[in-house]
């Protein structure tokens, strides 16, 4: 691998534009991403602008929605795939695990947008037929260029040959997907209290109760516009982080404090379906971490098998 100084790239490189269809969002409101440019083999510098405020993301207490850095780095994996490694369009990107960390007083909001700079290593990558197969980011986060925080995640991309088989009799045609009227569940599926997980609007709320206080299932609104911005026939990858996020406000109860995670480590073992409950169980870890901080280990599970996890670190922030 050749490394390249990234103070020099900063300088010299020329910005690309992100084509939309690069970053998997049907709504242009919805991207993220404002360039990118190669900064030395495997390596790619990407920027992003959040904006003042967000329809689902919205500022927590006074800072920037830690879940717009996941979004961001969801955007990367398929503007890098289809930029960088040829990976053609159509091509299915699955999540394997995902780790990001931000430094909690540097997401403060100052009333405008928020530009940050992500600067990317691609290792252990895997071709299999002269396609990529599965690579891992590691990345480092700026903000003014200042640290805001750190990722690393691993994903595989699958032709959709390879997709139709992996998914069986659960495969879903994208023709199908496209044609398909999504189907609002509000009024329906009952939810929990939008104030226990810090929502606003039931809408908004992905989990709903079950006799057990610290356990919910997952709640899936197909016609929510950013959770399903476009079709899929599995829940995303997204849908299970926002739900990991308010498992960890819900199991503490209502307080006076708000949740604001500043760290997730999540693995993603096997697809939730739609066609099964998918329970989320939360559990506050016993021991405080440096900072007053704490976490809490979220899974989820599908016919009694495990499908997801992940354990959030979290900052009590006074709203």
């Amino acid at each position: 691998m050749t490394l390249v100084s990234y103070a020099q790239t900063t300088r010299t490189a020329q910005l690309r534009p992100v084509p939309q269809e690069y970053t998997h969002k049907l709504a242009a409101s919805e991207v993220l991403l404002t360039g990118w440019a190669p900064a030395g083999e495997d390596r790619v510098t990407v920027t992003a602008r959040w904006p003042r405020t967000h329809s689902f993301y919205a500022p927590v207490a006074g800072r920037h929605d830690p879940m717009l850095l996941a979004e961001t780095l969801r955007q990367s994996i398929p503007l890098i795939s289809h930029a960088c490694y040829d990976v053609p369009l159509g091509h299915h990107l699955i999540w394997q695990h995902f780790t990001y960390e931000v430094a909690h007083e540097a997401m403060w909001a100052d009333g405008g947008p928020m530009d940050v700079e992500l600067r990317i290593a691609c290792g252990d990558i895997v071709r299999r037929g002269g396609r990529l197969a599965a690579l891992t980011m590691d990345i480092e986060i700026l903000r003014d260029g200042l640290p805001l925080g750190t990722a690393h995640t691993r994903f595989s991309s699958h032709a959709p040959s390879i997709y139709r088989r992996l998914r069986g009799e659960r495969y879903t045609a994208p023709s199908a997907l496209a044609d398909a009227a999504p189907v609002p569940l509000s009024g329906v599926v009952p939810v929990v209290p939008p104030a226990l997980v810090n929502r606003d609007h039931a809408d908004d709320v992905v989990l709903s109760p079950t006799p057990r206080p610290d356990q919910w299932q997952l709640r899936v609104d197909h016609s929510h516009p950013i959770l399903f911005d476009h079709p899929v026939d599995h829940a995303p990858g997204m849908l299970l982080l926002e739900a990991a996020r308010q498992a960890a406000h819900a199991v503490q109860g209502h307080r006076a404090n708000v949740v604001f995670p500043v760290r997730f480590e999540s693995a993603f073992f096997r697809y939730v379906e739609f066609d099964a409950p998918c329970l989320i169980t939360a559990a506050i870890e016993p021991t405080n971490r440096p900072g007053g901080h704490h976490c809490v280990s979220v899974t989820a599970s599908q016919e009694d098998i495990e499908a997801f996890s992940c354990r959030v670190t979290v900052a009590a922030t006074r709203a």
